[in-house]
């Protein structure tokens, strides 16, 4: 009958388990639902502001040459310094999200420093300060909370550093690696070099232009629209992130659900099984009793 008890235990946990599961499954749907209209509504103005960019970019550049146009716009194929700032959970429970933006940034580690590059690292996350801090990498920069509750203020604030060392030479490439959220199913490793800017990854048509730049107001035209294009990039990849690392735990719960459950109806067939053995034994001695006493 101990047998018997254990196996009730043992059900009746992982029967709590899959509440708990399903019901972090619920929150986690809930959460995507809005953080996925900001996601969207934040890309689009992502685009936007990128497309504006090129565009007063592209025809500055058409009338002074590059040491005029400044760092940001001047590309640097032999980075002597890299800066990555990527964006990890607080949080676990959500599959392969965290690991997948973790690889990415180890194998771009090893690609720069292979070509005598100098990486810095600046994490937006618990679980990439974690590892990383486990593995005794120097993190120049390190937030937590962010990730989980990103506004437009606190991401300028965390990426002002690695544009003010960019500014001052101290940097030549800044790159920001996140877990994007591809669709319900599926999230998508993004790597985005913010620093320089490229011209050429925008197709501008001459006939038509955002904005009407006087030759003495282009270079404070650039200053104010690069830092508002950096600004925002921070803040897209980490509501994107965000984004991505719901739709990913929604999955890992549902899966952990879809488990539990099996799990259940396997240790109900195992006690079925148990008890009618116990019953079978009782009876068997009951019989072998009665036979006895004859």
């Amino acid at each position: 009958m101990a047998n018997l008890k254990e196996i009730k235990l043992k059900i009746s946990s992982v029967k709590n388990t899959e509440k708990t599961t399903k019901a972090m499954k619920l929150v986690s749907s809930a959460k995507l639902t809005r953080t996925r209209q900001l996601s969207e509504q934040s890309r689009s103005y992502a685009h936007k502001i990128n497309e504006v960019l090129s565009d007063i970019a592209t025809r500055v550049s058409k009338v002074q040459d590059d040491g005029n146009i400044g760092r940001a716009f001047v590309q640097n194929s032999t980075p002597k310094t890299v800066d990555i700032v990527f964006v990890t959970a607080d949080k676990g429970l959500c599959g392969g999200f965290n690991v997948a933006t973790i690889k990415t940034v180890g194998k771009l580690i090893n690609e720069y420093e292979a070509k005598g590059a100098k990486v810095r690292l600046r994490a937006a996350g618990k679980k990439g300060v974690e590892f990383f801090s486990f593995q005794g990498k120097t993190l120049e920069q390190k937030t937590i909370e962010l990730s989980s509750a990103p506004t437009y203020e606190k991401a300028s604030d965390f990426i002002k550093v690695a544009v003010e060392d960019f500014k001052n030479e101290l940097t030549d490439k800044v790159i920001i690696v996140y877990n994007g959220f591809l669709n319900m199913l599926t999230q998508e490793i993004r790597v985005k070099e913010i620093l320089p800017v490229g011209l050429e990854k925008v197709e501008i048509k001459e006939t038509t232009s955002m904005l009407n730049i006087e030759p003495d107001d282009d270079d404070e035209v650039l200053k104010e629209l690069t830092d508002k294009y950096i600004d925002f990039n921070m803040y897209y990849a980490l509501i994107d992130s965000l984004a991505a690392e719901h739709s990913a735990r929604m999955q890992a719960m549902e899966a952990a659900s879809k488990n539990a459950k099996e799990k259940v109806n396997s240790l109900t067939v195992e006690y079925n099984k148990a008890r009618q053995a116990a019953i079978t034994t009782e009876l068997i001695e009951i019989i072998s009793g009665v036979e006895a006493l004859k």
